[in-house]
C-alpha cells in the first residue's frame, strides 16, 4: 500500500507504556518496503524523539479517501539529508487494517475475564471484545442483573509472549442467546486511556491473526 507523501501519522509503542505516549510525524519519502519519516514529536511533552532502533510501534494514519488505517512497524536506522529521517519497515497489504472510526470493532476471541460484584469474584471467558466493552459466555447463573456495575479484569495475551491484566468498571447491559450460548453484553466505562490502549492493540492483532487464518484457508 502507497501512503501519501506529507501524510501525517501516528506511533504508540508497542507495548503501550505507562504513560500512554504517542509520537505524531510526517511521511517524508518511501522506496519499496522502508517508509521515511521525520522526527516525531511527543504528543505529551512536544519534544522531539528519538526512537531507538529496533523498537516497535503501531502506526495510524488517514488516507486520502479519508479511511483510517494502522499497522505494524519497526525503526531500522536512520537517513541523514537535508532533513534527518528515521526508517520505518512497510508490511505487505494484508496486514493493514481498515479502522472503524464510527464504531468500536469486535473481534472474535476467547480469553479470561474475572468479574468482581458484590464481594464476589466470577471467573468467564469472552465470546468478543473491543475497546468499547464486550460479551462473556455466561456458563452459570449471575447475581447481577442489567443495569449493575461490575469491576472487571480481563487477561490480554499478546503475541510475542507479553500478558497484560486491564482492569476496568463496566456496566451489565443484558443477557441474550446466540445459537446454544448465553452471552452477556458488558459495557466498559471509567477506562483509562492505557487500558484503552491496550485493549485496542489486542484487538489489532487479533484481526490480523484472524485474517491470516482466513487466508490460509482460502
Amino acid at each position: 500500500m502507497e501512503i501519501k507523501i506529507g501524510t501525517e501519522l501516528t506511533l504508540e509503542p508497542i507495548p503501550a507504556l505507562e504513560d500512554f505516549e504517542r509520537f505524531h510525524c510526517k511521511l517524508v519519502e518511501q522506496t519499496d518496503r522502508i517508509l521515511y519519516i521525520d522526527y516525531p514529536v511527543n504528543s505529551l511533552t512536544k519534544k522531539t524523539a528519538f526512537l531507538v532502533d529496533g523498537s516497535q510501534f503501531r502506526v495510524t494514519f488517514v488516507s486520502g479517501q479519508d479511511k483510517s488505517y494502522a499497522f505494524n512497524t519497526e525503526v531500522i536506522g536512520r537517513k541523514m539529508t537535508n532533513i534527518p529521517m528515521i526508517m520505518l519497515t512497510l508490511p505487505p497489504d494484508d496486514e493493514f487494517i481498515k479502522i472503524q472510526r464510527r464504531e468500536f470493532v469486535r473481534v472474535k476471541t476467547t480469553i479470561d475475564v474475572a468479574v468482581e460484584f458484590d464481594r464476589q469474584t466470577f471467573q468467564f471467558v469472552t465470546h468478543d471484545i473491543s475497546a468499547g466493552g464486550l460479551a462473556l459466555n455466561l456458563n452459570r447463573n449471575v447475581p447481577f442483573k442489567d443495569g449493575d456495575q461490575i469491576h472487571l479484569t480481563i487477561v490480554l495475551p499478546f503475541s510475542n509472549g507479553d500478558i497484560r491484566y486491564v482492569q476496568t468498571k463496566a456496566a451489565f447491559i443484558r443477557t441474550f442467546e446466540k445459537g446454544v450460548d448465553k452471552l452477556a453484553s458488558i459495557q466498559f466505562i471509567e477506562t483509562s486511556d492505557l487500558a484503552k490502549q491496550q485493549i485496542l492493540r489486542f484487538c489489532f492483532e487479533r484481526q490480523l491473526m484472524n485474517r491470516r487464518n482466513e487466508m490460509k484457508i482460502m
